[in-house]
């Protein structure tokens, strides 16, 4: 089975003409297609908004494509905050969720009025030292445990570093209320990437129980739930997709019977999917340029880990197109490799594709979220390019390659000069 990139051979061959290998390149059409399917399947809730988490693709071009769709941002630290700002982002369509906080992030994300989720009740009176709290301010749930899904441990969230327990919940309400603060947000995150449909209404479920509950203990104003990310993608050809559409439903439904009968009809929903939104519309676009033969059969690129580190962090898999071969068969056997120090830096290992001949351009799939945005310089080596592919087949830059001045930027290096 395989994945059809949307860029062609002969595109590719135009754009090195100006932009040599290796680049990430998004599809500006695939990115606005999804958001307005996203906005639609949860269209029937009148306060939903999608917070993109910048984490996952921090450019101006890719966030400004984001806001004309309707789209909020997701901030994490001091300089996506100060990206978001440049971009427009303003207020409400601004979600700060972070942990381990420094002093200045919080600061900040109250200046531009941002919704500040808490990670930890420590957080509040740590905060309180720094700024004013705003009439509404959102709670991060771990609910401790391992969670299943169809019985199957989808991940276990006991073993996470975020988030407050169920008593911590109540006492964060209780300690804020004090403090003048007068509706809340509920945030969670339970498991990343999941391929079931399910996942989305079961932790809805959970969060509108809690809702529900903390609302009666504390007498106190829900505003929002934040079904935060974790809606994943079908990295590989043979797994299923997501159906925002139906996943969309489902939380309309736990909606409807939890929260309606409790009088809580006013509640928004938020959603933060940096992996759902993006990853699908990105490719790392390579060269092959070494082969070699030796107890395997290993292609070398010309991008490395430092451009997609997922699989040598993970083992996590992307699937690779050898442009111009698409229709050829897979009766080779390879480990696709970058150039970096370490053994770890392969994209592929044991990867059937068809024959790889040096000089053959090579997309790796769905790198688009958390692709060039985990690069770094090991090895002193340089990240990519970014560039868009717009809708009108035109092609433009978004970020240059960096330069061996930019390695050195930080570095005073005219005291070592003779």
């Amino acid at each position: 089975m395989e994945k059809k990139p949307f860029v062609t051979k002969e595109l590719i061959e135009e754009i090195v003409k100006k932009y040599p290998t290796p680049f990430h390149i998004y599809d500006e059409k695939g990115i606005r297609e999804n958001a307005r399917r996203l906005k639609k399947a949860f269209s029937w809730n009148k306060g939903y908004k999608e917070y993109f988490a910048v984490k996952a693709t921090p450019n101006p071009y890719i966030l400004k494509i984001l806001k004309e769709e309707g789209c909020g941002v997701d901030c994490s630290s001091l300089t996506e905050l100060m990206l978001s700002d440049i971009v427009g982002f303003k207020n409400d369509e601004i979600m700060f969720s972070s942990n381990v906080t420094p002093k200045e992030d919080f600061v900040f994300a109250r200046q531009l009025n941002a919704y500040i989720n808490f990670d930890d009740i420590t957080h509040i009176d740590f905060y309180k030292e720094l700024a004013p709290f705003a009439k509404t301010m959102c709670l991060r749930y771990n609910p401790g445990g391992d969670f299943t899904l169809n019985n199957e441990i989808m991940d276990t969230p006991k073993d996470a570093k975020y988030g407050m327990t169920r008593e911590q919940m109540k006492d964060a309400i209780i300690k804020l209320k004090s403090y003048g603060v007068e509706s809340f947000g509920i945030h969670a995150f339970l498991a990343s990437n999941t391929k079931d449909n399910g996942y989305y209404p079961k932790l809805a479920s959970i969060l509108f129980n809690l809702a529900v509950e903390l609302k009666n203990e504390c007498d106190c104003h829900i505003e929002f739930v934040n079904l935060s990310g974790g809606v994943g993608v079908d990295y590989k050809p043979s797994e299923p997709k997501n159906d925002i559409e139906l996943i969309g439903q489902g939380v309309k439904e736990a909606y409807e019977r939890i929260l309606i009968p409790n009088n809580m009809g006013d509640v928004k929903i938020f959603t933060e999917l940096g992996r759902f939104m993006l990853a699908p519309y990105g490719h790392l676009v390579c060269k092959a340029i070494h082969e070699k033969h030796i107890y395997k059969e290993y292609i070398g690129l010309d991008a490395c880990a430092a451009n997609l580190m997922r699989p040598a962090m993970y083992g996590a898999y992307h699937h690779i197109t050898v442009l111009g071969k698409e229709n050829e068969k897979c009766d080779h056997i390879y480990d696709v490799t970058g150039g970096l120090c370490e053994n770890n830096d392969k994209f592929a290992i044991d990867r059937k594709l068809p024959k790889i001949d040096i000089g053959d351009y090579i997309v790796i799939h769905d790198t688009g979220a958390h692709g060039f945005s985990m690069g770094y310089n090991y090895n002193g080596k340089l990240r990519s390019a970014e560039l868009l592919l717009k809708e009108d087949g035109s092609v433009i830059q978004i970020r240059r390659k960096e330069e061996p001045a930019d390695y050195f930027a930080t570095l005073d290096l005219d005291k070592f000069r003779k």
